[in-house]
């Protein structure tokens, strides 16, 4: 391996390495306590994901990892303690650093060189001192071990590198570090390429300094070379990296320093800080995909996009830790990384937003688009009006009723607070259970109200009986004479069938179709056990009952109806009262 090589490495060989008598050294956290009394336990090769609604302490935590690595008792907010490890020798150690730091020579001890790295430096036997003392002396040591990437350094690392001479001045750029190896330029700029569709080029003659080119790379003629005026001509003509949006600055300035300059331990704040969506998950991909994997990253982010990216990448060294404050606690949740496999390979859950969930106090699942679009803009109007709290909620689609238990599931592991909104047909199978579980929900204790609810519903007459059904279908079905069964046909069936069951007019008028007595009251029972667990079953039937002077259904019905006032219109007093009772506390 050269000097400044990044190749990935399988893990296993790194471990095994790594706990040798010589191997590569290095120094990571091994645990950290939340204020909460939450501990979470960490290897020395984990990619740890931290997520959550804004203002939680995602960033403070990376700035505090920062802080009690270097000084163990600084008082901090959201850690109430830290605890740091180290892998390899002395002797290892002594060799790392030879490898990856300039050696500057003292005459007067020949023996006790200075290792020098970006603007650091310490005397060899000063290291190896630090390195005996475990947790108390890696303090000394954490600028060679530890670095926190800010927005403001990311940006930097775009700018020219000042020029220095390569074989003896130490290293005090990452530019510095392409402008070494050929190959690890070649590596930054494949990355890059896949992601802006242009190659990044080292100029190797710029004078005083040594900036990065973006472009297509620029041919070398025959007999010439890369310091070549002819060709440091046609590379001039390429725009330079620091030129160039904050964006692409951004994405190379991560790049250059994740990937080059060996740090064991790399925190992150907001990756996704000026990036696009499809540059953001890209980037994401690279980090877990292209990184060594000796070595332990952070990141705190408030993307989707990082979070899918990461996932994307299937690594088991993954962990996702989402921070929630209450009160003056930041409360912690994990997803353990059998939760994460599951979670990725539901297609509802890879394959739309609601993992966004995770970045909003609370996450409303509905039933469909049209759902989520009537109840968010009905919260609008009523916050607007000041009868709600401006609370950062998001409403999810969960495709389907069906589909609803494994998205409440999968948001609740990691402690999203989550209420449902259910079509009053939800009633009409056990599912309604399986939901009110996910939830957190005894359904035990509401069991015996829905049974009751359910056999009452179903002893009344459809609105169709079978030989009414039978004529009506056979009509429909004598009327076509295309060679295609037309599509209107397999609707107007369709909705004959569902008029087969007394459900289907249970669906259309809500709880005012339940029998009069004990039935209505055991409903009544019923609908309050669930809306205990945030289950909120629509009593009007489905989304059309609230305002039935709107004809037409689904999107078009929602269209119609959101162009009321929402806040006054005397029509949507129900709605507005039912969706107070989902954000009251």
């Amino acid at each position: 391996m050269s000097r400044f090589d990044f190749q990935q490495h399988n893990t296993d060989e790194t471990m095994n390495e790594s706990t040798g008598a010589d191997g590569y050294p290095r120094a990571f956290v091994k645990s950290l306590t939340f204020n909460d009394g939450t501990v979470i336990d960490l290897n020395p090769d984990d990619i740890v994901v931290i997520v959550g609604p804004n203002n939680m302490g995602k960033s403070a935590t990376l700035r505090e990892i920062e802080q009690k690595v270097a000084f163990p008792q600084t008082e901090t907010i959201v850690l109430k303690e830290l605890k740091i490890d180290r892998i390899g020798s002395p002797t290892g150690l002594s060799k790392w650093l030879e490898r990856t730091c300039r050696t500057q020579i003292d005459r007067n001890r020949p023996l006790n060189p200075t290792f020098v790295r970006m603007g650091q430096s310490i005397v060899h036997s000063q290291a190896t001192n630090f390195w005996d003392q475990a947790s108390e002396g890696l303090r000394n040591l954490t600028p060679f071990f530890f670095y926190r990437l800010t927005t403001e350094a990311r940006l930097s690392a775009a700018k020219p590198a000042p020029n220095i001479r390569l074989t003896t001045d130490a290293l005090s750029h990452p530019i510095h570090y392409m402008q070494f190896d050929d190959s690890v330029e070649l590596r930054i700029s494949n990355l890059f390429q896949q992601a802006f569709g242009q190659d990044l080029i080292v100029h190797r003659n710029a004078g005083n300094e040594v900036p990065l080119h973006c472009g297509v790379r620029p041919s070398v003629d025959p007999g010439e070379d890369r310091v070549s005026v002819n060709y440091l001509r046609k590379l001039e003509e390429l725009p330079t990296l620091d030129s160039q949006g904050d964006g692409m600055k951004a994405f190379v300035g991560i790049l250059l320093h994740a990937f080059l300059v060996e740090h064991s331990c790399v925190l992150i704040d907001e990756p996704e800080a000026f990036l696009h969506p499809p540059q953001a998950r890209l980037l994401a991909r690279f980090l877990v995909e292209q990184e060594l994997a000796s070595r332990q990253i952070f990141l705190a982010t408030h993307s989707g996009d990082i979070l899918r990216g990461i996932l994307d990448a299937g690594s088991k060294r993954v962990r996702v830790i989402r921070i929630q404050r209450e009160g003056d606690k930041n409360v912690v949740a994990q997803l353990q990384q059998s939760e994460i496999e599951q979670l990725w390979n539901d297609p509802l859950l890879r394959y739309s937003n609601v993992l966004d969930g995770i970045f909003h106090h609370q996450v409303v699942a509905c039933e469909s688009d049209g759902d989520c679009r009537f109840y968010s803009a009905i919260r609008d109007a009523m916050v607007e009006k000041g009868e709600l709290l401006n609370s950062d909620v998001m409403f999810v689609n969960s495709g389907g009723k069906d589909r609803l238990p494994t998205l409440v599931n999968a948001l609740r592991r990691l402690n999203v607070k989550v209420a449902v909104i259910a079509d009053f047909d939800s009633l009409n199978s056990d599912l309604i259970g399986k939901i009110h579980q996910s939830l957190g929900g005894d359904w035990e204790s509401a069991k015996g109200d829905w049974r009751i609810t359910k056999a009452a519903i179903e002893q009344k007459r459809p609105e169709l009986q079978a030989a009414e059904l039978k004529e009506r279908i056979g009509e429909v079905l004598e009327s076509v004479t295309d060679q295609y069964f037309p599509r209107d046909a397999v609707k107007e069936i369709s909705g004959l069938l569902r008029k087969s069951t007394a459900w289907s007019t249970a669906k259309d008028q809500g709880m005012s179709f339940v029998p009069s007595g004990d039935a209505t009251k055991a409903c009544q029972r019923l609908m309050e056990k669930l809306k205990s667990s945030q289950l909120h079953v629509v009593q009007v039937g489905e989304l059309e009952g609230w305002c039935r002077s709107v004809g037409g259904h689904g999107p078009a019905w929602v269209i119609a109806v959101i162009e009321k006032n929402l806040a006054t219109d005397p029509e949507l007093e129900g709605a507005r009262s039912f969706v107070k009772a989902i954000f009251r506390k």
